[in-house]
């Protein structure tokens, strides 16, 4: 009989066992089903608009409301620039023109032979959106234009009016963009499947905003800047944080998770401080 209970309680071990193997594989399924049915975009709410944008377009957006921070120009000139490469590359940085404009290039579909600089210089996007507000700030009373003229004033578009239809979206991005309505972007993104780095954070950061104070704390990188420029920063960082592997960002008391997919929460922390967080060597 001794026997026979131990036996028993063997097969009954097994099958705890295999039930418990199954049950983990079936969860793993579970979770890998769930990733894959998340879609993964970026949304911008500011002075009661929304708007939304492919994790593509929401990294080039961040780059040129970046780059209008750096020059310290207003969020209008944010505002009139992403509406301007919404209608003229879709916010993408693409290598082919059109019928009117068989040369033009880039996020603004600047045309080398109108003077804009060579291929590669408008396929670089900062050197493009440089070359974009440059134009722009000549342009008088820019500030108070209605977005069709200013762009149309930059740009000498053959279909003008086609900027207007993206003059909510510019908005809402800009002002979340450049720092001017906290908390204004969120991403929604699939976990991280490969590791990040804070060097190389750090290093497309200062590209896009400039010199600014970075220190290196493990698998984060820590900014010093605040109100508007801290804010600018950490979203500039969730817009971002799908190429570049961020998983979490802190600022003023606040924090987006990747992972956790409930937006900016509250949390303990600075307020002239941005800590990015990329993910582990161990993800995915």
């Amino acid at each position: 009989m001794a026997r026979r209970g131990s036996w028993r309680r063997r097969i009954v071990l097994l099958l705890t066992a295999a039930l418990a193997a199954a049950g983990a594989g079936t969860a793993a399924v579970f979770l890998q089903r769930s990733e894959t049915l998340i879609t993964e975009g970026c949304t911008a709410v500011a002075g009661g608009l929304s708007a939304e944008l492919a994790t593509d377009q929401a990294a080039n957006a961040a780059l040129i409301t970046a780059v209008a921070v750096r020059r310290e120009l207003p969020a209008r000139a944010a505002s009139i620039a992403l509406a301007t490469a919404l209608q003229e590359s879709k916010l993408r940085n693409i290598s082919y023109g059109d019928q009117a404009g068989p040369d033009s290039r880039g996020l603004f579909q600047q045309r080398p032979s109108q003077g804009w600089g060579s291929t590669a210089q408008v396929m670089d996007p900062y050197y493009a959106s440089n070359a974009f507000f440059d134009a722009l700030v000549e342009v008088p009373g820019y500030e108070s234009l209605e977005i069709t003229v200013a762009a149309q004033e930059v740009q000498r578009s053959a279909y003008p009016a086609a900027y207007a239809r993206h003059e909510a979206t510019g908005r809402a991005f800009a002002s979340a963009l450049s720092g001017e309505t906290a908390a204004g972007l969120d991403c929604s993104l699939r976990t991280a499947d490969a590791a990040g780095d804070p060097g190389a954070v750090g290093t497309k950061l200062t590209a896009a905003l400039g010199d600014l104070p970075l220190t290196a704390d493990g698998r984060s990188l820590l900014v010093d800047a605040q109100g508007n420029l801290a804010w600018a920063v950490a979203q500039w960082a969730v817009a971002n944080a799908k190429a570049l592997s961020i998983t979490g960002v802190e600022v003023d008391g606040r924090r987006w998770n990747r992972d956790a997919r409930t937006g900016w929460e509250p949390a303990p922390g600075p307020a002239d401080q941005v800590r990015i967080t990329v993910s582990d060597a161990t993800a995915g």
